[in-house]
């Protein structure tokens, strides 16, 4: 899997309380294009176009645990999987996690992945974003 890199905005956003990770809608969405370390809001983001299997605005996290022990908060989740369906999804080659339902800021980001290279699924593949043992963890 590829290293998460956190926006810079995030920081801010989680003293100020702009996230409640036990009960927000956290999404994922795919992008070509780089995401930058100041970006704020999905808004800054160029997502790639929907069809084929992809929705606009991604695909929902399940969480599955939202915990702090001994100083640490660590935010669990399923492994979201794009499917291209009756067509190709892509190209892409950076995966945004962003929050989804605080409202000021809109649509929040919180990190991204740098997969190296950009990938395109032809019809019948799927692309699972593994999030390993935690989407976060954050002491």
């Amino acid at each position: 899997m590829a290293t998460a890199t956190k926006f810079n905005a995030f920081a801010e956003n989680v003293y100020e309380g702009v996230h409640n990770f036990g009960s927000d809608t956290l999404k994922v969405m795919l992008t070509n294009t780089a995401p930058v370390a100041t970006n704020s809001v999905k808004a800054d983001l160029t997502e790639i176009t929907a069809g084929n299997g992809y929705t606009a605005g991604g695909e929902t996290i399940t969480i599955t645990s939202s915990s702090q022990t001994g100083g640490t908060y660590t935010l669990v989740g399923n492994d979201v999987v794009f499917t291209a369906s009756g067509g190709s999804i892509g190209p892409f080659r950076y995966v945004v996690i962003y929050n989804d339902t605080p409202t000021a800021p809109v649509d929040p980001l919180i990190q991204f992945y740098d997969y190296g290279s950009s990938i395109t699924l032809n019809d019948g593949e799927t692309f699972t974003v593994n999030f390993g043992a935690s989407i976060l963890s954050h002491s």
